[in-house]
């Protein structure tokens, strides 16, 4: 047996972006694989002894180790990888990226990049003055703002910070105020999807999203938007992701750098969920991959 695209997931939440792959797969003529931790062990005997194959892999097991042959027999055998995990693990570490997009003309808060507590475990000589009275603390890697402090004013707070994770780099970055359009604060979650783009306004503290209408993007003059996340996509070579961006009184500035880790619940049933409309557009993206690659 053979599919066009495999999606191994295990996640309860990821159920409603599974459906819309699935009715895209569908309305293309592609034919669809599920790999959960239902079939997990015979899927993979099955993978590994030719009874079934695959051409794109999307794969949603985010760190699971118990999906890894199922990647690792993808790599093998040259089958089509959305964000391949190498390449992930490359594009989420913030320090990197930090260096990268500085280098190539994009704006991003002032950064002090500290080495991880484990080389480096006394700091000397290090003014914070640069970053103003709070700023905020971030470990290298992970997702969900783990590790990450807002409103940071002191060096002993930096110190005990790289502790909880002593093995990453931390960033120390200057607090964004973004500016403030029709009584919402001016900060956005950008889905980027094989080449499309998606604008969301989110609310740093509600998290709660809207999407960004064409009315809007021409009325404030956000379409730098799309063009901003683009560049991020030629830098992190990632098929999707979503990045964080605030409209300041200067200029845009990109917050949070790359995100892989989609949290897929749609906004019909969790209020911080992604607009219904969005994950169906970036499900549509993602099998188009596919199409392309059968």
């Amino acid at each position: 047996m053979h599919s066009h695209l495999c999606l191994p997931w295990y996640w309860e939440y990821d159920i409603d972006f599974v459906r819309f792959v699935e009715q895209a797969c569908h309305e293309h003529g592609l034919t669809f694989w599920q790999i959960t931790p239902e079939n997990l062990l015979e899927s993979i005997h099955a993978l590994y002894t030719g009874e079934h194959t695959f051409d794109t892999l999307l794969d949603r097991s985010q760190g699971d180790d118990r999906f890894l042959p199922i990647n690792n027999w993808a790599k093998q055998h040259h089958k089509r990888r959305i964000n391949p995990p190498e390449l992930s693990a490359w594009s989420e570490d913030k320090a990197t990226m930090h260096l990268e997009l500085i280098s190539a003309g994009i704006h991003t808060p002032y950064t002090i990049i500290l080495p991880p507590f484990l080389e480096q475990p006394v700091i000397h000589n290090l003014d914070l003055t640069p970053l103003g009275h709070q700023f905020v603390i971030k470990p290298s890697h992970g997702g969900g703002s783990a590790g990450v402090i807002l409103g940071a004013s002191s060096l002993d707070q930096v110190l005990r910070a790289r502790m909880e994770f002593p093995e990453q780099k931390y960033l120390l970055q200057a607090t964004v105020a973004p500016r403030t359009i029709h009584g919402r604060p001016a900060w956005f979650r950008v889905f980027y999807a094989a080449g499309e783009t998606y604008p969301c306004w989110w609310h740093p503290f509600t998290h709660v999203f809207s999407i960004v209408t064409p009315s809007e993007e021409h009325r404030y003059d956000l379409s730098p938007l799309h063009d901003i996340t683009r560049r991020i996509a030629a830098i992190c070579r990632l098929d999707w992701f979503t990045t964080e961006i605030a409209l300041t009184h200067e200029n845009f500035v990109v917050v949070d750098y790359v995100n892989d880790q989609i949290d897929t619940r749609i906004q019909s049933k969790a209020v911080d969920g992604v607009p219904d409309d969005v994950m169906k557009s970036v499900a549509r993206q993602l099998v188009k991959l596919a199409r392309e690659n059968r």
